[in-house]
This record gives structure tokens, sequence and C-alpha cells, in this order.
């Protein structure tokens, strides 16, 4: 048996007719008759029903045919595979990742395991764009982004965003929050240059809303800025969902923020990508 019969095969099922492969396949039909009449011999069964106008699957055709499409994938992760070694490539993704991917990420991540390992890394925006372009990284995981110069930007999915604020304040029963509620709060943002997007997403959702934020202390890490939300004075701060499922209740309040959403992209050098690229967009493609 022959990887190019079982080829044929799938071929021809998937098509419908020997002609039709034969086109696909870009050889001539009687070629693809017989190669797949040799395998139905040495497989001792009948793969096609030939009697009738269009050519149709046999039972047995019907069983085997999810077992070739498995084989051939093999072949095409092992060609993948060995196109990387050829061009150098350790085997390894190298994947700038974001805080609050949550179980998106860990989706990706099993998705790939176990063939193909992958080395995260936890870079500010810019610095996470700057890597890919100098093929430090093969990929990053970016939010809010709508221009990368260099690189091509793939939108993956949108998250809703959640506001955390005193648990004790008024606003803390309200189903979901209008940005214009938070105009007499200061607001908790990370410095700007550690996450420019974001940062630049919110304040002019601020003024779009009709006020100019009061920026409060600087958001520094998740444990801790909630806890002087929870134990301050009166702030607020905007998290992703999945960063906000992270979060400690008691004494802050998480509720969504209404008509706001973010967009991940996928972070990419321009150009056809090279296998270990294509397998991590077939597992957040999915």
């Amino acid at each position: 048996m022959e990887i190019r019969q079982l080829r044929y095969f799938v071929t021809v099922a998937d098509e419908g007719g020997f002609a039709r492969a034969a086109e696909r396949l870009q050889i001539v039909q009687p070629a693809v008759s017989q190669q797949v009449a040799r395998l139905e011999r040495e497989l001792r069964v009948r793969l096609f029903d030939r009697s009738a106008r269009r050519v149709r699957l046999t039972g047995a055709g019907e069983w085997l045919l999810p077992e070739a499409r498995a084989l051939l994938a093999s072949e095409d992760r092992i060609r993948m595979v060995a196109a990387d070694i050829a061009t150098g490539h350790d085997g390894v993704l190298r994947l700038g990742s974001s805080q609050g991917l949550g179980e998106r990420l860990d989706s990706v991540l099993q998705q790939l395991e176990p063939r193909l390992p992958v080395r995260l890394s936890a870079l500010p925006h810019d610095e996470r764009l700057a890597a890919v372009r100098a093929g430090d990284l093969d990929a990053a995981f970016v939010r809010a982004a709508h221009t990368a110069p260099g690189l091509e930007l793939l939108p993956i999915w949108t998250d809703a965003l959640v506001v955390a604020l005193p648990a004790a304040h008024q606003l803390a029963g309200s189903a979901a929050i209008d940005l214009g509620e938070l105009v007499e709060l200061p607001l908790r943002l990370a410095p700007r240059v550690h996450n420019r997007p974001l940062y630049d997403l919110v304040v002019a959702a601020c003024r779009e809303a009709g006020f100019e934020p009061t920026l409060g202390p600087a958001f520094t890490n998740l444990q801790d800025t909630m806890a002087e939300i929870g134990t301050g004075p009166p702030s607020w701060t905007v998290l992703y969902q999945a960063a906000a499922e992270l979060v400690p209740v008691r004494r802050v309040a998480l509720r969504p923020l209404a008509g706001m959403t973010v967009l991940t992209s996928l972070a990419v050098p321009p150009g056809s990508p090279g296998p270990a690229l294509r397998l991590l967009l077939d597992a957040v493609r999915r």
C-alpha cells in the first residue's frame, strides 16, 4: 500500500468521481483508476460502487475513509517537522503572551501539545511586537492593536471588558456600568509605555463618554491593585474578562463595562507562515 494510493482514494471520495479527482490531482484519469484498483486488490475490499452515474463509496469505503485521512494528516505533519528542521528551526514555538488570556491560552497550548512545544515570553506590548519583527519570537498575542508596522495582525477573538471597583461603592449593585457613571472616580491604568493600546482605548472611550479621566495610582499587578481598590480610597480599573475571573471578590466588585469589548490578534511576520506557525494558527482558529 502506497501513500499516493490513499491520496487518490481520498480525492476520488471528495470529488465524487475519477475524472474530477484526476483533474484536481493534475494527472490522467487512467492513472487514478489504476492505483485505486490496486489499493482495492491489496486491501481485498471494494472501495467504490462504480455502477451508478456518480461514483459512490461502498460500506467498506465509508469505514476506511477516516483512517486514510488520518494517515495523510500524519504524513503532512512529518513533512512540516522536516521542513522546520531543514530551515534550522529548533522545533519550539516562541510565542509572546499577554495578561488575561486565561482559558483560551490553555486551550491553544493543549491543542499544540505534544506536537509542538511552546516557549512563552511575557513582554510589554511594544517589546512583544519588536521581538516578532526581530525574529526572536515566532508570533505574539496582542490586545486592542489596530496596526503593527512590518507585521500582520490576524484577528482571533473578542473579549468583554470588566470594571473593578470597591464592593462598598454604590455602583457595585449595578448589573452593568456605563463609563459616564465613573466620572468621579480616579482611574488606575498601567503606564502607557507598558500597554499602549489598552491605555489609549480606555482613555479614548472616556472622552467619547464626555469626560477626561482622572488618573489615580498606576495599575502595578493584579493582586496589589485589587487589594488597593478594595481597601483604599475609591478608584476603578478595567480588566479583561479572563483576568477578572482570577480576582477574589470579597472587597472588589466586578461588573461588565457596557458596550466595550477588546479585540485579541496574533501578530506574525508577513508572508507565508512556516509549519510551526501554521499549527498555531490552526489551534487558535479552533
